[in-house]
């Protein structure tokens, strides 16, 4: 008999994806999968412990004060959990040290990136090296760009993608590193996962709106040197099924969304590895 598989997508505080998030990973196989708010695990009411994949969906956590994900990633550092009087972080090491999977979308990848989970360099999670700010545009981007995943990337949830489509939406998106060692070590060791692509060409996108925020390196994506963390700008829970393509009534589309194997690769892994 197959190890069951559970999700835990968490809500609250301005998320707004999570009913799509939590669609995703039902579709792709997950045998349990619960929407939880950050205010059940902060009482003590719920547990990462329960769980094997954890995924922060996009929207705009408490208003995005402080900055995108910025006041949510303090209250992750700094809380306690009611119920035991531990840190609630503490949750969150022991989930990635169990060799359990991360994703983080939009708000979500915001969110890793503040608490310094990705990109992890040298397995150190505690420490931000990279941040994402405001675009270049200067305004909020509701548009669908082209992306390349990196063969050599050792991300699970990106394995057998080459170029995908998928919608962006957000105003806070510009990824940029601490110095140029860091950027170097993103180029060098596989972190970048995704990077935004020109479609007519299949170059790296460094220019708008190809590039819809102006992240260094076209970076649209980053993973951890487990390639089990993972958080990416562009939404693939919102590219399930091919009518949620804008073009699906003028273009020959699989009737799979490319942004489902995302959630099927996540599945596939913790079976394989439970």
């Amino acid at each position: 008999m197959a190890p069951l598989t559970s999700a835990i997508i968490l809500a609250g505080n301005g998320t707004n994806c999570e009913m799509e998030s939590a669609y995703a990973c039902r579709l792709a196989g997950f045998d349990r999968v619960d929407i939880v708010s950050i205010w059940e695990l902060l009482s003590g009411d719920v547990f990462l412990d329960y769980y094997d994949f954890l995924c922060l969906p996009g929207g705009f956590l408490d208003g995005d004060d402080l900055g995108s994900a910025k006041a949510q990633a303090n209250r992750l550092q700094s809380a306690r959990v009611q119920r035991t009087g531990l840190p609630l972080f503490d949750q969150i090491i022991r989930f990635i040290r169990d060799g359990k999977l991360i994703l983080g979308i939009c708000n979500g990848f915001q969110l890793m990136v503040k608490l310094g989970l990705l990109p992890g360099l040298d397995g150190s999670y505690f420490k931000q090296t990279v941040t994402l700010t405001n675009n270049d545009s200067g305004k909020f981007e509701d548009r669908w760009v082209s992306l390349a995943a990196d063969p050599a990337s050792p991300c699970i949830f990106t394995k057998g993608m080459s170029s995908l489509n998928l919608p962006v939406r957000h105003g806070e998106g510009k990824l940029v590193c601490r110095d140029s060692g860091v950027l170097a070590q993103l180029q060098d060791r596989g972190h970048i996962a995704l990077r935004y692509c020109d479609p007519s060409t299949g170059l790296f996108a460094m220019k708008y709106p190809e590039n819809p925020n102006g992240s260094q390196c076209s970076i649209a994506g980053l993973t951890d040197p487990t390639g089990r963390l993972c958080g990416l700008m562009p939404h693939p829970e919102a590219f399930l099924h091919r009518t949620n393509h804008p073009r699906w009534t003028r273009e020959t589309l699989p009737e799979e969304g490319a942004g489902l194997q995302f959630f099927r690769n996540a599945c596939a892994y913790i079976k394989d590895n439970k």
